[in-house]
């Protein structure tokens, strides 16, 4: 499907899968990316860093995000910014949908 120049409901675009994690990028540049993904209730990301700032907007659902060991609830509409070099992970409290945009400095 071509995204470009088109007005698309995000949460449209990447369907819930019983028990996974899908993934849709959406941008791919070499200045950064955009991903939407979709999480299944008890999924998530383990503990990582990353060189870059990282914005997570939750388009659908809740999320528990962890930022060097403190657990913050994210939920549809919010969004939160996990910094640079700072382990972070993310799990779904119950399903949920995030556009994660990485930019590279």
């Amino acid at each position: 499907m071509e995204l470009i120049g088109k007005a698309l409901s995000l949460q449209d675009l990447v369907a819930y899968q019983d028990g996974s994690v899908v993934s849709k990028t959406l941008i791919d540049k070499k200045i950064g990316t955009v991903t939407l993904f979709s999480f299944d209730s008890g999924q998530g990301l383990s503990e990582h860093t990353a060189p870059y700032d990282a914005m997570v907007q939750v388009v659908d659902g809740e999320a528990e995000v962890t930022i060097d060991g403190e657990i913050q609830v994210v939920t549809a509409g919010q969004m939160i910014i996990m910094p640079a070099n700072h382990p972070h992970a993310l799990k779904a409290v119950k399903p949920f949908k995030m556009l994660l945009v990485m930019i590279r400095a």
